[in-house]
């Protein structure tokens, strides 16, 4: 049976309506529809480490600190802090008025019950925990962290922007839920409420706006300053099919694209009802290979190096459509180009990949043909070209691959196990991350999380340990990127997380739409849609 672009839409969650109807639902103000890359299935901030599930959660939940558009840290829940003469001390203290969605008061309890949730399961935040004396509400707005030695980066962790983000929920939830298993009960403080009866797991989800929320004085800018949310309905949607995305978008029927499709752009950009977002430094994104260290072959040193060699930038980039003004092929650094801690240390490990390379150290590691299984997302637009060149590459070099193909919120629930292949276990993913993930070393997944044993990919390499040991402690902006570039060298010598290709896969959003904050992810207050 033939499926209709108006079948494809609607079971994306996109109600197609008749002219009659349509004029009725713009004199209701039609909700504002923005598509993500794929389904939302886990609601969970701190458990998940998928991309939509952040943006679901920016929506419902709030954080203490925020990120400006310029990259820095300023107060957002947080009223402000004070800090002791040695540095040891970080007193902070609440903004008042604010609430949880179902009336309740957030407290100084509720702020500490989530950091020490979130540390439990992210690499700044297991690290900053790792460095404190004490964590403790002294009244209901203020709580203080007593460092047990120094920690140059503490409002950079709480002010992370991406997976995983430091968001606050109830003490009651937080303490009730380990930080690796989902919470039952999705309750925060953000400018927008979640209608969980109507959620369809990895199809839609709708919000509605917080009447109660208190916005700060300042205006928007990028994570920071005054959340205003505007909309009075958001549908979060997702379809797999580019060319409905973008047919969507053109007449109307959905508002924002997290992702414009890279082979529209050239249509896009010649259509003035749109806007190409152009954010960039951080808000670009890297192609990465997720490896399992705790499984052969990648407990081997040398056949990750292999992994890293067949990896061709030029042609990952090429093959996913992202060429010249979108592509970075060129680029090398760990810690994403033309970010704080870009470098180039190391990098003649991985500047010039070569499938002969590849060949002759598999070859030296004594390979012999084992199955290697690749989780393949088919169904995201971003990670399936990247997915098919990654495949071809891997096969040329000579890995007996078993391709497992399925949609992304499924590998995403395998991923983060630990079993043997033949009970569902793997050994490679294709990855994206964005320079917000990437940038920083204690956040950076071929970094940030080594000997932590809190991720699926399970890398020690212990002399890695004293240089993040001495970044960690460092507040000198000089001497912390002399210890990121020596982190970098490291990584790239033991292939901790191979990267793949840096790229700018920009959003678009219809003209029409008012105050949207081009970040690098969606970021829906302060948007506002006429309404008709």
């Amino acid at each position: 049976m033939q499926i209709t672009r108006r079948q494809a839409l609607a079971g994306a969650g996109i109600t197609i309506l008749s002219a009659g109807a349509a004029s009725r639902a713009q004199a209701q103000a039609a909700p504002f529809r923005f598509i993500v890359n794929v389904g939302l299935q886990n609601l969970d901030p701190i458990s998940s480490p998928s991309f939509v599930t952040r943006n679901f959660a920016y929506l419902v939940f709030d954080t203490l600190v925020s990120m400006d558009g310029k990259g820095a840290y300023k107060p957002q829940m947080l009223q402000g802090w004070e800090i002791s003469g040695d540095t040891l001390t970080w007193t902070f203290t609440l903004r008042p008025g604010l609430k949880f969605h179902d009336g309740s008061a957030v407290t100084a309890e509720d702020c500490v019950a989530s950091l020490k949730r979130w540390g439990g399961r992210d690499s700044i935040g297991r690290r900053l925990l790792g460095s404190t004396e004490s964590l403790a509400a002294t009244d209901p707005r203020t709580f203080v962290l007593k460092l047990a030695k120094p920690f140059g980066g503490v409002l950079e962790a709480l002010g992370k922007p991406s997976v995983h983000v430091p968001f606050i929920m109830p003490a009651r939830i937080a303490n009730a839920t380990p930080p690796a298993q989902q919470v039952r009960e999705i309750m925060g403080s953000g400018p927008f409420l979640f209608d969980r009866a109507s959620w369809v797991p990895g199809e839609r989800a709708r919000f509605r706006r917080n009447p109660d929320y208190v916005p700060r004085d300042e205006a928007p800018d990028g994570l920071a300053g005054g959340k205003i949310p505007k909309l009075n309905q958001v549908e979060m949607a997702t379809m797999s099919d580019p060319g409905l995305r973008v047919a969507a978008l053109q007449t109307g029927e959905v508002d924002y694209l997290e992702y414009a499709p890279v082979d529209y752009l050239p249509r896009l950009r010649t259509n003035r009802q749109m806007t190409i977002a152009q954010a960039g430094g951080q808000a670009t994104l890297m192609y990465c290979a997720s490896l399992n260290h705790y499984l052969p072959p990648f407990d081997n040193v040398l056949v990750r190096r292999a992994v890293q060699q067949a990896l061709d930038r030029t042609e990952v980039l090429a093959g996913a459509g992202f060429g010249e003004g979108l592509g970075q092929p060129d680029c090398a650094s760990l810690f994403m180009c033309g970010a704080p801690y870009s470098s180039t240390l190391g990098s003649e490990l991985v500047a010039d990949p070569s499938l002969d390379r590849a060949k002759a150290l598999l070859q030296q590691a004594g390979y012999t043909n084992q199955r290697v299984v690749l989780l393949h997302p088919a169904d995201s637009p971003l990670l399936n070209p990247y997915g098919l060149v990654m495949i071809d590459r891997l096969k040329r070099a000579g890995f007996n691959l078993d391709v497992q193909a399925s949609d992304w919120a499924s590998i995403a629930q395998r991923w983060v196990q630990r079993q043997p292949l033949d009970q569902g276990g793997w050994n490679i993913v294709p990855v994206v991350y964005t320079g917000f993930d990437l940038a920083n070393p204690l956040s950076n997944m071929g970094v940030g999380f080594n000997c932590t044993d809190n991720q699926p990919w399970g890398y020690c390499v212990p002399e890695m340990t004293p240089v993040l040991q001495q970044f960690e402690a460092e507040s000198d902006p000089a001497k912390r990127r002399e210890y990121a570039a020596q982190l970098q060298k490291i990584s790239f010598e033991n292939a901790t997380f191979p990267i793949a290709g840096q790229f700018r896969s920009p959003a678009v959003w219809r003209r029409e739409l008012k105050g949207v904050i081009d970040f690098g992810f969606p970021v829906i207050w302060n948007i506002e849609k006429p309404a008709g």
